[in-house]
């Protein structure tokens, strides 16, 4: 293979296919979790904070607190149950905003605070089907693991609340995708420069100064963004930083530049004024709404406290929003959260990519024969939304990681190592915290790329059109995507508030701690 031919690796030729695929498969799960959206009628686990954050964002700039009570007012359709104070957040406003936006279209209800969501979680399917048919050069790829994602538990349920996280993922998986692209963007563009000068190589030279990198500025906004909902997304930042530096180096490598120093000097500092720089003023402006008040929590830190060192230097707006941070990192990082804190829903990251531990989002137990349709003999029924993944595709995909692990390593197959990459920033900086509680839903970082994985190791066994066990080969992967697909209508019901009797309830508890 040429140099020239090398670099142009990417570049693949059914693109109205893919967007076809990828746009049949997007509407799809759209209308998937699109159904009963605004059931429960109710605050569903942590809504109750960002929901009403939310709306209070988008009528005051900034959170505020709320009355005794408020929950089963706002639902009865009773909204003036703000208070007149401000209240302290902990987390970055985008995700509250987005979630405002969604009010502001459907009203302050259950549709209303979950719309936002719901886009969300379809567009995580859409970037996913993008990211790994990029990666993969194959447009089966994507759209396996699309439909994987698609019939996912997790990624369905997330859909369909008004929380942080699915906001996070979706970001995320944007800003890999793009960072991605950008790979690719830059060894074409290195072969346009070779087959312009008609030359085989760069023979030592640098090469051309690519300072212009449209999906990498993109990969910027996109994880900034992600760092604006929740601020672990920042280690995200950090990997793939390094990664597209080292990506860089080895482009002008392959194309026949000598010297890494000189991208590191060179390409690193362009690089990190995309992706670190861009990302950092993505953040700051979520914070504008919070800016432009003067009630929000701590926003007159800088006008009560103009000698403060930090507000001398930077001013009093800009000084009141570091003393806020300086105080959010403090909530959670404090003594408060460790030691003796509880939740009935903890779980230990250690069993996140086996789903050991589910969260219970919202339930109605106890409801008698003759309630609400209730036919059950001899017990009662219930009514439940589970956090929890689809089993056979978390499963699966857990084994997969490990086939992929030695892909990367042992067949240096770099496709691999960006879904374990990204696995790896999103999931193991939890352990260090894994002494106050977290919940399995926080994985909703983690199933993209998962589901990519498997995805990617799947159409690795089914091998080339011409394998001679292709066929049977084909036969085992269908049925291991029909398998997923059937476990999650299993589990629908419990995904969705949907009636059922207690044994059927107990027939989906596969194991004893998703009780």
């Amino acid at each position: 293979m040429t140099t020239i031919a090398a670099l142009e690796d990417g570049r693949l030729r059914d693109r109205w296919t893919a967007w076809i695929v990828t746009i049949g498969i997007t509407v799809f799960a759209f209308f998937l979790r699109a159904v009963n959206l605004a059931v429960p009628n109710k605050f569903a686990f942590d809504e109750t904070y960002y929901a009403k954050d939310a709306w209070s964002i988008m009528q005051h700039g900034y959170e505020m607190d709320w009355k005794e009570g408020a929950n089963e007012q706002i639902v009865a359709g009773n909204l003036d149950q703000m208070s007149d104070t401000a209240s302290f957040v902990v987390h970055p406003p985008l995700g509250k905003i987005l979630i405002g936006l969604g009010e502001q279209l459907w009203g302050f209800n259950s549709m209303g605070w979950r719309f936002a969501a719901l886009l969300a979680g379809t567009m995580l399917v859409f970037f996913t089907i993008r990211l790994a048919r990029r990666l993969s050069r194959s447009t089966l790829v994507g759209a396996l693991a699309g439909v994987l994602l698609t019939f996912d538990g997790l990624a369905f349920v997330m859909s369909r609340l008004a929380l942080l996280d699915i906001f996070q993922a979706v970001f995320a998986v944007a800003g890999i995708a793009a960072l991605v692209a950008d790979r690719d963007w830059f060894r074409h563009r290195l072969a346009a420069h070779l087959r312009r000068h008609d030359q085989r190589d760069l023979a030592g030279r640098f090469g051309p100064l690519l300072l212009w990198r449209p999906w990498r500025l993109v990969a910027g906004l996109m994880l900034g963004a992600s760092c604006a909902v929740k601020w672990n997304s920042v280690f995200i930042v950090a990997v793939f930083g390094i990664v597209t530096v080292l990506w860089d180096v080895g482009a002008r490598r392959l194309a026949g530049a000598r010297g890494s120093w000189r991208s590191l000097l060179v390409d690193a500092p362009f690089a990190f004024v995309q992706l670190v720089v861009v990302g950092a003023l993505t953040y700051l402006a979520s914070w504008i709404p919070w800016l432009r008040t003067d009630g929000g929590w701590g926003r007159d830190f800088g006008s009560t406290h103009p000698d403060d060192p930090v507000v001398r230097v930077l001013g009093e707006g800009p000084g009141s929003l570091w003393n806020y941070h300086v105080r959010m990192y403090g909530f959670h990082t404090g003594d408060h959260m460790m030691g003796e804190a509880t939740h009935t829903y903890e779980a230990h990251p250690a069993g996140w990519l086996f789903m050991i531990r589910t969260t219970g989002v919202a339930a109605e137990n106890g409801i008698e024969p003759g309630q609400q349709g209730c036919d059950a003999v001899g017990t009662t029924c219930l009514r439940v939304v589970s956090a929890m993944g689809t089993p056979l595709l978390w499963w699966a995909a857990a084994i997969a990681l490990v086939i992929a692990l030695w892909l990367w390593l042992a067949r240096r197959d770099w496709r691999f190592s960006v879904p374990l990459l990204a696995i790896a920033a999103t999931y193991l900086p939890w352990f260090r915290y894994a002494d106050r509680p977290l919940f399995f839903f926080y994985a909703i970082m983690i199933i993209p790329f998962s589901a990519t994985v498997l995805a990617m190791v799947l159409v690795r066994f089914l091998g080339p059109a011409n394998h001679p066990q292709r066929r049977v080969r084909a036969i085992i992967v269908g049925i291991i995507t029909g398998l997923v697909v059937l476990n999650f209508a299993f589990i629908y019901p419990v995904l969705t508030n949907d009636l059922m009797t207690r044994p059927e309830w107990m027939m989906r508890m596969w194991l004893g701690t998703w009780i």
